[in-house]
């Protein structure tokens, strides 16, 4: 944690706190290869306060143990992979949409496109894709960003397929490709956690 204190407040007045990190390794174990029986492995580290405090103490981490410390660069591939598993959790009540942003490419000017489903029309469509519950294959999550592309292209005649998704957004939680992650149930903290540990386990790979 790193707290501020102001330079002419007394030395027991109250610090506030503007940064705070944490490693973690929620369910990782299994997935390192080649690392020794007594080493402790934490490949994922959350941060929260401003960037500059994190490149810190990023570069602290980097000098004294001889590490790497980078974002965590998640895939579009990866970001479907969460917006259906997420899509698939029973929250007890929410009003939040599934949300997807795209990037179009090869055009002379930026351009994104945001793409909300209701929440309970996006649960309802992947109970309809799911076969197993419990178990979610990869042509599960094909079948079911599909058909979001589909509805999107019945109304807009603009195939998202051929677009870059960038960022997706559930009552779960929400990711973006350049690391950037908010959790907002804690009920699933775990289930997040252990996919990102996943995440950067095959990154260090």
């Amino acid at each position: 944690q790193l707290s501020l204190r102001s330079p002419a407040s007394q030395r027991n007045s109250e610090e506030k706190l503007v940064w705070s990190g944490c490693f973690c390794c929620v369910s990782g174990d299994h997935l390192s290869e080649n690392v020794p029986e007594d080493f402790t492995c934490l490949p994922l580290f959350l941060a929260n306060g401003a960037e500059s405090y994190t490149s810190i103490v990023g570069s602290w981490f980097q000098k004294t143990f001889d590490c790497c410390f980078c974002r965590l660069a998640i895939s579009p591939l990866n970001l479907s992979w969460m917006a259906t598993m997420w899509t698939g959790y029973q929250v007890d009540k929410t009003t939040s949409a599934v949300e997807l942003l795209f990037s179009v490419p090869c055009l002379p000017y930026p351009l994104d496109i945001s793409y909300a489903i209701h929440p309970e029309d996006a649960k309802a469509l992947w109970d309809t894709v799911q076969k197993t519950p419990g178990e979610i294959t990869q042509e599960e999550v094909d079948v079911f960003m599909d058909c979001l592309y589909s509805h999107f292209h019945r109304h807009f005649k603009i195939h998202l397929s051929a677009a870059k998704l960038l960022k997706v957004s559930t009552a779960i939680a929400s990711a973006h490709c350049t690391g950037i992650i908010k959790l907002l149930q804690s009920k699933y903290l775990a289930g997040v956690l252990m996919l990102l540990t996943e995440l950067a386990i095959s990154q260090i790979q």
